[in-house]
């Protein structure tokens, strides 16, 4: 009779240990599937995020480009630039002395200490300076 009880144990132990095996290599294999698949998840969401970000730089370019000439921006804005321009044009067009920007008679302004400089624009900063 010890036997075999002891035949049923090692039968059951047996059993247990198969069972035991099979469970192992099913949650292996749900280990490797799940990391496989968070590798993919992962590479495809840096190429989306790639691609978005691409767009999104094609888009700017584009808008940067077609709002780049006067005739594109609103009427009233149109007056501004083109009397600066226009200035631009005239001083070149006169055979004095190379004209100033506002950012160098601001520094040449600085350097001689002129109160108000912050406020004054390129002509008044010229004619403060007696540059014209």
């Amino acid at each position: 009779m010890a036997k075999k009880k002891q035949k049923k144990a090692d039968k059951a132990a047996k059993k247990s240990q198969r069972a035991a095996i099979a469970d192992a290599k099913k949650a292996q294999e749900t280990a490797t599937a799940s990391a496989k698949k968070a590798q993919e998840t992962a590479t495809a969401g840096a190429k989306k995020a790639q691609g978005a970000a691409t767009a999104g730089a094609r888009k700017a370019q584009q808008t940067a480009a077609s709002k780049r000439t006067i005739a594109q921006m609103p009427e009233k804005s149109r007056t501004g630039p083109g009397r600066q321009a226009t200035a631009v044009a005239q001083r070149r067009r006169t055979a004095t002395a190379a004209p100033k920007t506002r950012a160098e008679l601001y520094e040449i302004a600085r350097r001689r200490d002129l109160p108000g400089r912050s406020r004054m624009g390129r002509d008044e900063l010229a004619k403060a300076l007696g540059e014209k």
